[in-house]
């Protein structure tokens, strides 16, 4: 057992255990063969469900309501210990003892593409092809040997670069109506010139619909500079 939860997901206010399994050779070792696992508090009936992608690090659990029916449902968040600090995020409901995929952070991200293109003038152009949205982040500030490898002194672009948006990077249940029902807050880094060159933070806040998780609003965030 590598996480665990305890709370009642089937509706039946007899708090059950949830938990995740899975395989390591040594401490801090990737964690393979992933599954979630639910014991019902009542009957004590063990139901398991496969993780698609059931490898990473560090898998975290959390329980509560995501869809205004009162009934925890179940989020799984897994790193993928990967350069770009992605993860791996399911959401399940067992109402009724019934397991229902909810949400997948690897359909979000195959349906959430984005165009990252270098401006002229110190500019980054990000362009959110779902929603139809485009942002600008201002470079001017960034460290002028940063800028001199991009830039001429006047400005123009050396050459064409493109950036881009990783996959979400964190998912996290935040009560914004203060009313015991959680929305989703999902973080995506993105990639200058470089991987490493991280210019903003793409913010999605995710909302149940009634049917699935939906874009409920978009922001970009970027760091501010320390430079006097």
């Amino acid at each position: 057992m590598v996480a665990s939860a305890t709370g009642d997901v089937n509706g039946d206010l007899i708090p059950d255990s949830v938990y995740v399994t899975g395989y390591r050779e040594s401490e801090g070792s990737i964690i393979q063969n992933m599954v979630l696992g639910i014991r019902d508090g009542a009957t004590g009936v063990s139901v398991s469900i496969p993780l698609k992608d059931n490898m990473g690090y560090d898998p975290m659990l959390f329980l509560g309501d995501l869809t205004g029916d009162g009934i925890n449902d179940i989020l799984i968040t897994i790193s993928t210990g990967g350069s770009g600090g992605t993860t791996n995020t399911y959401i399940y409901s067992f109402v009724n003892n019934e397991p229902r995929l909810l949400f997948d952070s690897d359909s979000f991200n195959q349906a959430y593409q984005y165009e990252v293109t270098y401006k002229d003038n110190y500019k980054v152009e990000v362009f959110s092809i779902r929603n139809n949205a485009r942002y600008l982040i201002d470079l001017s500030l960034r460290d002028p040997e940063y800028l001199n490898g991009i830039y001429n002194t006047n400005g123009k672009l050396k050459e064409p670069i493109s950036g881009w948006v990783d996959p979400i990077s964190g998912i996290y249940p935040v009560d914004f109506g203060f009313d015991s029902v959680y929305d989703l807050l999902a973080y995506q880094q993105i990639a200058g010139s470089y991987h490493a060159d991280t210019v903003g933070t793409m913010q999605n806040k995710l909302k149940w619909n009634g049917y699935m998780f939906v874009l409920d609003y978009q922001d970009l965030a970027i760091y501010g500079s320390g430079n006097s």
